[in-house]
Order: C-alpha cells, then sequence, then structure tokens
C-alpha cells in the first residue's frame, strides 16, 4: 500500500519530461495514486500521451483537452472527470503563460493586453480550476490542491518582468481560496520551486545564469531537480500535510532566505 493509494489526482500542466507538474505526477504514481491528466493543445498531447504510456495502468487514465484561456474548456474537463471518477482527492495546478516578447521588454513597457494574459492564465485558472474542484474533492470527503510559484513573486529576478505580478496574484489566491475552501476540508498550497530548465523557464532569458547564482549561494550549494520538488508536491497532496494550508512551500535549497 503505497501513500497515495486509493486517491484520485488530476495533474494540470504537463509539457514534457522537464515539466515539475511530470515530476509531481511521478511521485504520486509511485506512491498508488490513480492519475487523469489535462493538454492544452494536440501538439502537447502528443508529449503528453507519450509520458503516460511511461506509467503503469496508463491505458485507465483519463486525458482531457483543457485550454484556460478559452471558455468552457475548464468547467467540460471537470465534467468529464465527474462523469468517470465521481471526485478528486488532488489537484495539480502547473499553469503559466506571458508572451516572450512581454518577458523580453522592460517591465515599465508592459501592454495591457500582455498583462491581461499573464494575470488570466498563471493566476486566474487555479481559481477557475479549484472552483470546479470544490464539488469533486466534497464528494471526497477533502482534498488538496497545489500550483507552482516562483521567489520573483516576491522579489526583483531581472526579465521575469510581467510574470512576476502574475505569481505574486497566484500566491494571494492561494491564501484567499484556503480560507473559502478550509470548511470543506479542502487545503490549497503553493510550492515556490527553485529555477529549473522547463519549457515556461526557458522563456525567461538568463535563466541558466541564475541556476548558477543558486548554485553558488544557495545553502545547499546545489541547484533542486525535478524529482525533489516532486516529492514535495507528494508531500502536500498526502496526510502527512494535512494540517498545512495557505502556505507557499519554498523548494529552492534555501535559497530564498539568504540576503546580500
Amino acid at each position: 500500500m503505497g501513500l497515495m493509494t486509493g486517491k484520485k489526482c488530476l495533474v494540470m500542466g504537463v509539457a514534457n519530461k522537464r515539466s515539475i507538474a511530470w515530476g509531481i505526477a511521478r511521485a504520486l504514481h509511485r506512491e498508488g495514486a490513480e492519475l487523469a491528466f489535462t493538454y492544452v493543445n494536440d501538439r502537447l498531447k502528443e508529449n503528453v500521451v507519450e509520458l503516460m504510456e511511461t506509467l503503469e495502468g496508463h491505458e485507465a487514465m483519463p486525458l482531457l483537452p483543457c485550454d484556460v484561456a478559452q471558455d468552457g474548456q475548464i468547467e467540460a474537463a471537470f465534467a468529464a472527470l465527474k462523469e468517470r471518477w465521481g471526485k478528486l482527492d488532488v489537484l495539480v495546478h502547473s499553469i503559466a503563460f506571458a508572451r516572450t516578447e512581454d518577458l523580453q521588454r522592460d517591465f515599465l513597457d508592459t501592454p495591457r493586453e500582455g498583462w491581461r494574459i499573464a494575470q488570466e492564465i498563471s493566476a486566474w485558472s487555479l481559481v477557475a480550476a479549484a472552483r470546479e474542484a470544490r464539488p469533486l474533492m466534497q464528494a471526497a470527503g477533502g482534498g488538496s490542491i497545489m500550483t507552482l510559484s516562483y521567489l520573483a513573486a516576491e522579489r526583483v529576478v531581472d526579465r521575469y518582468n510581467v510574470m512576476a505580478p502574475a505569481k505574486a496574484a497566484l500566491e494571494c489566491s492561494v491564501r484567499y481560496l484556503a480560507h473559502e475552501l478550509g470548511q470543506y476540508n479542502i487545503r490549497v498550497n503553493a510550492i515556490s520551486a527553485g529555477p529549473l530548465k522547463t519549457l515556461a523557464a526557458s522563456a525567461v532569458k538568463g535563466i541558466s545564469t541564475i541556476r548558477d547564482i543558486v548554485e553558488e549561494r544557495a545553502p545547499l550549494r546545489r541547484n533542486i531537480t525535478v524529482e525533489e520538488v516532486g516529492d514535495v508536491g507528494l508531500f502536500l497532496a498526502s496526510d502527512l500535510s494535512r494540517c498545512i494550508t495557505g502556505e507557499t512551500i519554498y523548494a529552492d535549497n534555501g535559497f530564498h532566505i539568504m540576503g546580500l
């Protein structure tokens, strides 16, 4: 019996094998969880299918289309999950996006549309997904929702630009959702992971330099791995963290505690 045996978990945001969402999915699967995945478009669907096929029992795993920028797709994904499972124990929200040009321009020059896109996809989508997950988690007697943030939500990280206030809004949303959903025994937390070479991070200029700085200055003197963040996600999904909600958990080898 694994730590997550019998638990039903939806993972949103897998792009490729380097995705933090994939690291969390593998950790959940290792401990016996039943998994479902979403995909944003046909191109990324191929990646998700290829990864799913490496997991034992993948034939029974729901795979649902869900582009959070399109009206009705979030609702449709959860409706399909309700029909298939009837309940949900864990929601992994690993969705973020900003246009490349808005990451590369000066923050001062961020246009209205770039701001809207980053906020809507990166922060509002958590609220919308949590709203649809609530009745399914109530049917399960409670649940755990987690999302992915980054240190730029509270400190300046050069060239993170428009994504930084989106992550700040995401962390604030975690706290408000934790407050409202706690009465249903639903916990909501964020993982603020150190820099990884993910598809999303590749859009941020200088990610390799940031990783060099972390390796030099983090208390543990190394960068994190996807597997390490996956285990943090497993902890937040499991009953081991049953008294933790509304928190941003730092998985960055201690880098966030350092000053000048």
